[in-house]
């Protein structure tokens, strides 16, 4: 089992040398893959719930926010050499399909081939309705969205029509490394989202999950993929621990519940401060490249 982090990617912590220590003590340390998440705006007041905590607000201050999802994943990839990054997750439906086929590709190739692209579906609709995107059709819209993007990363000439989006025939490059593309992994807890990846995914980014709940959604999982004859041997299992009391001891159930990698969430406020700490998860956890 592997052992990724999630990178805490919002300002004013998040600057140049704290995300560079960041990377560089991740691999140094073992560590397989760094995360990042995304939101373009926030807002004082909000009528969404967050889904990861009991009050329904995302705990971010009114003055902070994150930074540029793949702008930061690009950044972290020039500071190591074998370390993947990933997002956790790409809020699809907000954006431009084509737009995120570059962006993605982009990044794979300057990293070498490095990418894990989490898609989510979103949960504020107040984002939705700065970026001019519709809340309602997001779940379809993803759907769709996915298939433009294989194809302009997959076929010389990119075509689609379809009932959101009609892209006339047009190239884009340069492709990704990845052949066929980024491993694409569906993020959400939820009936709906463990279809997605059922249906279309490469792996499945959990969120929030200590071991108990991980067998739950595994199974969950495993049964939707036995309906499409596939497996989960087929999708690579990703779970992070987000606010969860995850330690070493744990490890052992997460394997167990067909986990394949455990994303922890170390945290510090300065580039000293996050350097010590993520050592101190590497030796906590052994051997974090191979946990067990």
């Amino acid at each position: 089992m592997r052992l990724g982090l999630f990178i805490p990617s919002v300002s004013p912590i998040a600057t140049p040398e704290y995300l560079a220590a960041f990377a560089r003590a991740a691999e140094d340390g073992g560590f397989s893959s760094v995360w990042v998440g995304e939101h373009v705006v926030g807002f004082d007041e909000y009528e969404s719930r967050y889904p990861y905590a009991d009050d329904g607000r995302i705990g971010l201050p009114a003055d902070s926010g994150m930074l540029d999802l793949f702008s930061t994943l690009a950044f972290l990839a020039a500071q190591t050499d074998q370390l993947r990054v990933g997002s956790a997750v790409c809020l699809l439906p907000q954006r431009n399909p084509v737009i995120t086929a570059k962006e993605a590709s982009t990044v794979d190739w300057l990293s070498g081939g490095r990418l894990d692209l989490g898609i989510g579906i979103g949960w504020l609709r107040e984002e939705f309705d700065a970026l001019d995107a519709r809340f309602d059709e997001r779940a379809v819209r993803t759907r769709e969205y996915v298939e433009i993007m294989r194809r302009l990363w997959c076929d010389e000439v990119s075509s689609y029509e379809g009932r959101y989006y009609n892209l006339e025939p047009c190239r884009m490059n340069p492709k990704p490394v990845q052949q066929p593309h980024p491993p694409i992994y569906f993020g959400g807890e939820s009936d709906a989202a463990l279809r997605r990846v059922a249906d279309l995914g490469s792996g499945w980014h959990g969120f929030n999950h200590l071991p108990e709940s991980a067998v739950n959604h595994v199974a969950r999982l495993d049964r939707l993929l036995g309906e499409r004859a596939r497996s989960l041997d087929d999708v690579d299992v990703t779970v992070c621990a987000y606010l969860q009391p995850v330690e070493p001891a744990h490890l052992p159930q997460y394997r167990d519940a067909d986990v394949d990698q455990l994303v922890l969430c170390p945290f510090a406020v300065d580039p000293g401060g996050i350097a010590d700490a993520i050592g101190k998860l590497a030796d906590a956890y052994g051997s974090p490249a191979k946990a067990l």
